[in-house]
C-alpha cells in the first residue's frame, strides 16, 4: 500500500470518526439553517451593573422581629440593618416601628403606669397599635419586589411573639422569620443611651431631663417585671449582649446569615468620622481625572493644615471621652511616667494613592497608652496609616488622565451616556459607581464596628458613597453629593440619623485656579450649607 492511499484512508476515517461525533452531541444541528449563535448579552443592558449590588442573590423574603427592653439599641439596630441591605444591595427593607402606631392611637408622653402590664385598658390599646404595624407590615411584604420587614417593639412576651407568628402564618406569607434580641446589663452603657437616644424621642421632647429620666426607668421596669427573653422554642435568633456576645440560634440562609454578620458588627456606643477629601493634586491643577500624582503646593498646605485639625480636634477628647468608663483615655509622659488624661486615641485610613498617602504625611503618630473596654492596657500607636485600596478611586479606564473636554471630543457617545445615567454609567475597561458601592460594603462594616475616631483621606467618588450611605441618601444622589477640598466632614451617626459638621481648613481664595471642573450632570447637586458654589471649579476640583 502506497503512502498516498494510506493518508487517504486515515483521513476518510478520521472525517468519519468527526461526523459520528457531531452526530452524537449536536443531533439538532442542520448545516441548511445559518446556525451563528451570539454571545450571551444580560438583560440588564451593556455595562451591566454587578448582580450583588441589585438585589439578584437573596431569593427569600424575610421578616425581622426585634425583642428587647427599652433602652437596648433595637431601634439602631433595625434601622442599620435595613439601610445596608437597601443600600448596598438594592433589598427593599422596611422598618414598623410599633411605638411610632401607639403615638398615632394614644399620643406621645404617656406616663409609665399606662405600660403597667395590670393596666388592661393600655394593654389593649398597645394590643392594637401591634396589630395595626402587623397588618401594615404583612401588606407591604405582599407586594413584588420586597424582601425585608422589620417589626421593631419589645415584644418582651412570649405570648406576643408567638401572636406575631401565628399571624403572619395564617396571613399565607411565605417568608423566613427570625428575631433579634438586644440586651444590655452594663448600668454605664444603659444610662448613655437613655440620655443619648430616648430622651430626645417624641415620648419625652421638651420634659425636664431629670423627671424624664425617672420617668423612664420606671417604664423600663414595668416592662421587666414580665419580660421572657427569647429561648430556643421561639425558633431561629440572635442574641446579642451589650454589642459584645453574640448567639446564634438556627438561622439559615443566605439573607438571614447575611443579617447575622452584619449585626455582629455594630454597636451602639456613640462615635464619630472624619472624611476629606486628599489635597489638591497635580492632576487637579489640570483639570485630569484619575491618575496617581502628587501634590501641588496648595495640597502639601492642605496637608499641614489637616495635621494640626487632626491634632487640635479629632485627637482631643471630649469630656464625654473622660467621664465615660467604657471609654477610658489616658497618656504617660516618657519624660516623668506621668499619666495625663486628655487625648483619645484615633484611625488613619487613606487610599493605596500617592495624593492620599501625601496628604496624611504630617499627621503625627506618637504612642498612647490605651485602656480598652475589657479592660487590657495597650500601647495605641495613634493615627496609624491604614492603606485601604477599596478606598482608591472610582477607575476611568480608557479615560483615566484624560479631562472632561478630551473625554467629550475623543469618546462622545461615552460621554453622553455618563451624563444620561452617572450611578450606573462604567467607564470603558474602568468601573461604576454602582462597582465602586460593591467594594465599599466591608468597609461600611468596619466603619459600622469601629468605636475610635476614624480619619478617612479618599477620594471625591469614594466618600460620596460613604457619605450618601450614612446620611440616609438614596443612591441615585450619591454620585451628586459635594465633596469639596480642603473640607472635613465630620459625621456623628445615631439611632434616628446621623448629625453632620463641616470644617473647611483652606479657603479658595488662597488657592489658584484648578482649570476645570466636573462637568453637570442630569441631576444637580445636593443643596450644602457651604459659604461657596456647589459648581465652585476651585473646590469641586474634577474627579470621577
Amino acid at each position: 500500500m502506497n503512502h498516498s492511499h494510506s493518508a487517504a484512508i486515515m483521513t476518510a476515517a478520521a472525517a468519519a470518526a468527526s461526523t459520528r461525533t457531531d452526530t452524537a452531541s449536536y443531533d439538532h444541528y442542520d448545516p441548511k439553517e445559518n446556525y451563528n449563535p451570539m454571545p450571551h448579552k444580560l438583560s440588564e443592558g451593556e455595562n451591566a451593573t454587578p448582580l450583588e449590588v441589585i438585589g439578584s442573590t437573596a431569593t427569600d423574603k424575610l421578616v425581622i422581629v426585634m425583642v428587647g427592653l427599652p433602652a437596648t439599641g433595637k431601634t439602631h439596630i433595625a434601622k442599620r440593618i435595613c439601610r445596608f441591605l437597601s443600600f448596598f444591595h438594592d433589598i427593599p427593607s422596611q422598618i414598623f416601628n410599633v411605638g411610632d402606631y401607639r403615638r398615632q392611637l394614644c399620643g406621645a408622653q404617656l406616663p409609665a403606669d399606662f405600660y403597667h402590664p395590670d393596666n388592661e385598658d393600655a394593654m389593649a390599646a398597645r394590643q392594637m397599635a401591634c396589630d395595626a404595624a402587623l397588618q401594615d407590615m404583612m401588606e407591604y411584604l405582599q407586594q413584588d419586589g420586597v424582601r425585608v420587614a422589620a417589626l421593631d417593639a419589645t415584644n418582651s412576651t412570649k405570648r406576643r411573639r408567638q401572636h406575631i407568628l401565628q399571624t403572619l402564618r395564617a396571613a399565607g406569607i411565605g417568608c423566613k422569620k427570625m428575631f433579634v434580641e438586644s440586651i444590655c446589663d452594663s448600668q454605664e452603657l444603659l444610662e448613655e443611651n437613655i440620655k443619648k437616644v430616648k430622651l430626645s424621642t417624641p415620648d419625652y421632647r421638651d420634659m425636664d431631663p431629670e423627671q424624664a429620666m425617672l420617668d423612664f426607668k420606671e417604664r423600663r421596669s414595668n416592662y421587666m417585671s414580665v419580660y421572657e427573653p427569647v429561648d430556643e422554642t421561639d425558633g431561629p435568633h440572635l442574641k446579642i449582649i451589650n454589642s459584645k456576645q453574640f448567639i446564634v440560634n438556627n438561622i439559615r440562609g443566605y439573607l438571614p446569615l447575611k443579617v447575622v454578620h452584619f449585626v455582629m458588627n455594630l454597636h451602639t456606643l456613640p462615635r464619630t468620622f472624619y472624611l476629606t477629601r486628599h489635597g489638591q493634586s497635580e492632576y487637579n491643577v489640570l483639570g485630569k481625572i484619575g491618575g496617581d500624582s502628587g501634590l501641588s503646593p496648595n495640597g502639601i498646605k492642605y496637608a499641614k493644615r489637616l495635621a494640626q485639625f487632626a491634632k487640635d480636634h479629632i485627637a482631643k477628647a471630649r469630656q464625654e471621652d473622660i467621664d465615660d468608663k467604657e471609654v477610658v483615655v489616658v497618656q504617660r509622659d516618657e519624660t516623668t511616667g506621668e499619666i495625663r488624661k486628655g487625648e483619645r486615641p484615633c484611625r488613619l485610613w487613606t487610599s493605596t494613592m500617592r495624593r492620599t498617602k501625601e496628604t496624611a504625611q504630617f499627621i503625627d503618630h506618637h504612642m498612647l497608652n490605651h485602656e480598652w473596654d475589657n479592660g487590657d492596657n495597650l500601647e495605641w500607636v495613634q493615627f496609624r496609616p491604614m492603606a485601604r485600596r477599596n478606598l482608591d478611586e472610582l477607575y476611568a479606564g480608557v479615560c483615566d488622565g484624560m479631562t472632561y473636554k478630551e473625554i467629550e471630543k475623543v469618546f462622545p457617545d461615552e460621554f453622553q451616556r455618563r451624563q444620561d445615567d452617572k450611578l450606573a454609567y462604567r467607564y470603558p475597561r474602568g468601573e461604576s459607581y454602582m462597582d465602586v458601592t460593591l467594594r465599599l460594603e466591608p468597609l461600611a462594616q468596619e466603619l459600622e464596628r469601629t468605636r475610635e475616631p476614624v480619619l478617612v483621606v479618599a477620594h471625591q467618588g469614594i466618600l460620596r458613597i460613604v457619605y450618601a450611605y450614612f446620611m440616609g441618601l438614596d443612591r441615585k444622589e450619591a454620585p451628586y453629593v459635594a465633596i469639596p477640598l480642603n473640607n472635613v466632614i465630620q459625621l456623628t451617626p445615631h439611632a434616628y440619623g446621623c448629625h453632620e459638621k463641616r470644617f473647611c481648613l483652606m479657603h479658595k481664595d488662597e488657592m489658584e485656579n484648578d482649570g476645570q471642573d466636573e462637568p453637570v450632570t442630569s441631576m444637580p447637586e445636593r443643596k450644602t450649607s457651604q459659604e461657596y458654589s456647589p459648581n465652585d471649579p476651585i473646590m469641586n476640583a474634577p474627579s470621577c
